[in-house]
């Protein structure tokens, strides 16, 4: 069975050593709205270069991303941490804010664009990679986190960290480079 399908909620049960509930709400809220802003980035970012190289090595890392937020769902249900509409709603609204900065074009996308895009991106998924830290540690005193499953979205986060920067790099360089600036 996938380790990501599967939380372990029905077989493992908590010790009553977890976290403090308030604490940890307030966190996993927090995420999953970055989670939200950060899902909402990364498919915008795979649909205007789709058909390129980059369209091609981001596309998957966005479906991940995606997958990753609904992972976090699912272990805050397990949690029983309820989920704070107004904060999804809030990382939806940053990231739609996000795009109206000037990008020194008035008409058509700046190559900055993808640049910036690039970076919220590797900022979104280290911040990922710290939550999924944060519950494996936890999860040896709380079983009703999943340490399997925490494991393999800590390997993904990272895989997505090495691509995600790969192509900063490379983007950054073209679009600074043609600048002249």
């Amino acid at each position: 069975m996938n380790a990501l399908a599967y939380s372990g909620a029905d077989r493992r049960r908590s010790t009553g050593r977890g976290a403090d509930a308030r604490p940890l709400g307030i966190y996993l809220n927090d995420h999953l709205a970055g989670a939200t802003a950060g899902t909402d980035r990364a498919a915008r970012l795979a649909r205007t270069a789709r058909g390129s190289a980059l369209g091609r090595a981001i596309g998957p890392v966005a479906a991940e991303i995606a997958e990753d937020r609904a992972a976090l769902l699912d272990i805050m249900r397990d949690l029983g941490v309820p989920v704070r509409r107004y904060k999804v709603c809030a990382g939806w609204a940053a990231e739609k804010l996000g795009r109206l900065k000037p990008n020194g074009h008035l008409v058509r996308p700046s190559p900055l664009g993808t640049v910036l895009d690039l970076e919220a991106l590797r900022l979104g998924i280290e911040g990922k990679t710290a939550c999924w830290q944060v519950l494996s540690r936890l999860g040896t005193t709380d079983e009703r986190l999943d340490p399997a499953r925490l494991a393999t979205l800590l390997e993904r986060a990272r895989r997505q960290q090495e691509t995600i920067e790969e192509w900063r790099v490379r983007q950054a360089e073209r679009a600074l480079a043609a600048t002249g600036d």
